[in-house]
């Protein structure tokens, strides 16, 4: 979130489409005429995330004469991001950092920006314009309200709002539907719904908790049969799976005054990123897309492979370097890939992951792996544990437990993946004494802290409870059981003692 420092920067001036052709010739900047561009997509999260990947891909489509591709930018909860690049007719500066340079991009694919809670006609019109082909979405694993066996949370107070005031959506399956139905009631083609969030199938997982939505909608409205919202969205609406990689870390106030000093001009909410990225996508998409197989995305058939190896190997590895990181003390990413015993850790965690991937579908496992490693030590991105451990009881099933299962069923020890999980709860417990209150959150913090204090075996199971990890497995006790016994080891001799049970030597003083 932008500071009232950044109102202050060493200039008077902000980024904007008046001064964008005045940068630096060190900077580049949109090449073609943003009063052209028309939108064609409407990207629902428009987060640090977007800015750093989909917006950056659509530019380059926007730059070959692609101009019905513009974005139209849309926060579900705040208006943080819009506050900061209303002004600048919304550009930023995409920072790609590397270990020993850097570059600065400015992006010009985002339009406007609407904020949903302060208007959502003007959302509902934006997804319900004949223009609108594509609607994306990077609203984080949280923000889809599943409950803990996977389906749409019913309870949940939002999906309730939605679902008796249905012009006043709150949720991303509110405005979804919503906008189909217009769509659908105008004889409007419906729009391609592609997920780009950390989920299993997430274009199939994003179809079925929208088509359970439309069902209660329908109940709700009184609509059966073929003329009901479920069948138009089961039958007729795309939604085609994606994988998504970039590190982006947060911005902090020095990236904002540094990177406004290069420009000469105040940016007040640029984006770091690394110079790697990567997007395969399915290609299913009945209403037209832009051409991005020309600027490196990978365009498939079956997005799955792709998705499990990165979730497994980039996003499990980042959790467990998160909740061992901060647990020994380190900050950023970086640092904590230093530590030879988290490096050793990690190289074994990949060891104990990789067989759980398909071996049918050509994926090099041995070159991602170095590619990550590679990554991890970017100096640069001063990515922070913190950032990544937010969510844990979201992202660790995907991440973590889905491959801990999968071991255990193919009759092999998962033991270095139930460390991570035991590290986040103990990074959990850690909160208010070793590190800081609030330093990482979770969606069920509350009901986590309501636990009270427990034997280590029935707190672990009352947390795979709570979160819904490993619900309806048979291996799901043998999990427990591994996960507690680490649990042990980290309350006896913190990480040291649970790297030392895994036959990994502790740090030498003075080496990381």
């Amino acid at each position: 979130m932008p500071s009232d420092q950044t109102s202050r920067a060493t200039t008077n001036n902000r980024l904007s489409g008046k001064t964008v052709q005045a940068l630096p010739t060190a900077v580049a900047t949109p090449s073609y005429d943003r009063a052209r561009v028309v939108t064609g997509i409407v990207h629902l999260g428009v987060g640090a995330f977007h800015r750093a990947h989909q917006a950056a891909y659509v530019d380059d489509c926007l730059a070959a004469g692609e101009t019905d591709w513009g974005i139209t930018g849309v926060s579900l909860r705040s208006s943080d991001t819009r506050d900061a690049l209303g002004p600048q007719d919304g550009l930023y500066t995409l920072a790609i950092r590397g270990s020993g340079e850097e570059q600065l991009r400015v992006i010009g694919s985002i339009g406007s920006i609407l904020v949903a809670p302060e208007y959502p006609d003007a959302v509902l019109a934006a997804l319900a314009d004949p223009h609108t082909r594509i609607v994306t979405l990077t609203i984080t694993e949280k923000a889809y309200l599943r409950a803990a066996g996977g389906g749409l949370d019913t309870t949940h107070p939002d999906i309730v709002h939605d679902l008796a005031n249905p012009r006043e959506p709150r949720t991303a399956h509110g405005f979804l539907s919503e906008a189909l139905a217009c769509r659908l009631a105008a004889g409007i083609p419906p729009f391609t719904v592609l997920c780009c969030d950390n989920l299993p199938a997430n274009g199939a997982t994003l179809h079925r908790l929208l088509t359970e939505f439309a069902t209660l909608r329908d109940a709700a409205l009184g609509s059966t049969g073929d003329a009901g919202l479920f069948s138009h969205i089961a039958d007729e609406v795309a939604f085609p799976s994606s994988m998504v990689d970039r590190i982006v870390p947060a911005t902090t106030d020095a990236d904002r005054a540094r990177i406004s000093g290069e420009l000469g001009v105040e940016d007040a909410w640029p984006v770091m990123t690394e110079p790697f990225r990567q997007w395969v996508v399915e290609d299913r998409f009945p209403a037209g897309r832009p051409a991005w197989e020309k600027f490196g995305v990978t365009m498939v058939d079956d997005v799955r492979p792709f998705e499990d190896m990165k979730l497994r190997l980039l996003n499990g590895a980042h959790s467990a370097i998160a909740y061992l990181g901060l647990l020994s003390g380190h900050a950023t990413v970086d640092r904590a890939f230093a530590d030879p015993a988290i490096r050793s850790f990690v190289d074994a965690l990949w060891a104990e992951a990789i067989p759980t991937l398909p071996t049918d579908a050509g994926l090099d496992t041995s070159a991602y792996t170095a590619e990550l490693a590679e990554r991890f030590s970017n100096t640069a991105l001063a990515h922070r544990t913190a950032q990544i451990a937010n969510d844990g009881t979201q992202k660790l099933p995907q991440r973590i437990v889905a491959s801990a299962i999968e071991r255990l069923q193919a009759g092999a020890a998962p033991d270095h993946l139930a460390l991570v999980i035991a590290a986040w709860i103990a990074a959990c417990e850690a909160r208010g004494k070793t590190l800081p209150d609030n330093h990482f959150t979770d969606p069920l913090d509350a009901a986590l802290a309501a636990l009270g204090e427990r034997r280590t075996l029935e707190r672990v199971a009352a947390v795979f409870d709570l979160a819904g990890f490993a619900k309806g497995s048979p291996e799901r006790h043998t999990l427990i059981e591994l996960v507690a016994a680490h649990r042990v080891h980290i309350r006896q001799g913190g990480v040291t003692l649970a790297l030392s049970a895994l036959g990994i030597p502790p740090a030498i003083p003075g080496k990381v």
